[in-house]
């Protein structure tokens, strides 16, 4: 597929994309929520909390942060979906750490960069953007993104860190799975606010058939959400993974044919050799 017609789809795609969102999905299974929680591989305490939760959350994880290849490993084993999340250019300059992705870095290094991240990560099944307010704005870089994504069997969230990204319509040009999240549960970080926000999921999700909540591994979200999860079931609600929202949206269909993409070959990097050299 060439380079202008996938931009110029892309467009298009982001031009059809609000409309599509607000599909109203035909009621077959209970409203049904994923919660992702972002920035695992700091913490370690919060990070084996929410691991040792029930429920199937999807968990990203920042790639050669010091618990992220044990907490990841550890999820595995827990049944819990594991994701990648990729730091991207934002707009106040916040530093990305190490596995950065910016729009000076030309194709060539932004694929080695993330091929690096991907196989730092264990058992990885999807990724979503790690701040990106700058970048994901950008049609070339999210190009340069989404060519390398496209070649193994991953799904990509858009984490909407600004309203008018292109990431979602660039990754749908690529035919790659693409979902987009739905409600930020704590950028406060109180139990009201985050309370606020976990019941606006779930009005989403009833609304819309399912939606999809970002969170964070802090103290008052693990509290909250060791406290509120368990209830869902009698008020109705399903939680499942990101890929169980994709199936559920698709009709059951697999992502991906058996063979249509090449495997991820895992190549646990230390920090120190992150970053590719520049070619």
């Amino acid at each position: 597929m060439g380079r202008t017609a996938l931009l110029l789809g892309a467009l298009a795609l982001l031009a059809a994309l609000p409309a599509l969102a607000r599909e109203p999905v035909e009621r077959q299974t209970p409203p049904t929520v994923a919660i992702i929680i972002d920035d695992m591989g700091y913490n370690l305490f919060q990070g084996q909390r929410l691991i040792a939760l029930e429920q199937p959350l999807t968990l990203a994880f920042l790639p050669y942060r010091k618990h992220t290849e044990k907490l990841a490993r550890l999820a595995h084993q827990q049944r819990k979906e594991i994701m990648l999340h990729a730091p991207m250019a934002n707009t106040r300059n916040f530093d990305l750490g190490p596995g950065g992705l910016s729009e000076d870095m030309g194709p060539q290094r932004t694929a080695a960069t993330l091929r690096r991240a991907l196989r730092s990560i264990p058992h990885v099944q999807g990724v979503n953007n790690h701040m990106g307010s700058l970048l994901t704005q950008q049609l070339e870089p999210m190009d340069w993104v989404m060519a390398e994504l496209y070649r193994y069997p991953l799904y990509f969230v858009d984490s909407r860190t600004i309203a008018n990204s292109v990431a979602g319509a660039v990754a749908q040009a690529y035919q790659i799975p693409t979902l987009t999240r739905d409600v930020f549960l704590d950028h406060e970080q109180t139990e009201e606010f985050i309370d606020q926000q976990f019941k606006l999921l779930i009005r989403k999700a009833k609304q819309m058939g399912s939606a999809i909540a970002i969170g964070h591994p802090h103290k008052v979200t693990v509290d909250y959400l060791e406290k509120h999860l368990p209830l869902l079931d009698e008020q109705g609600i399903a939680i499942a993974t990101v890929s169980g929202i994709w199936a559920l949206r698709n009709n059951n269909r697999p992502m991906f044919a058996e063979g249509e993409k090449q495997a991820i070959n895992p190549a646990y990097a230390n920090i120190h050799s992150a970053d590719p050299p520049r070619p």
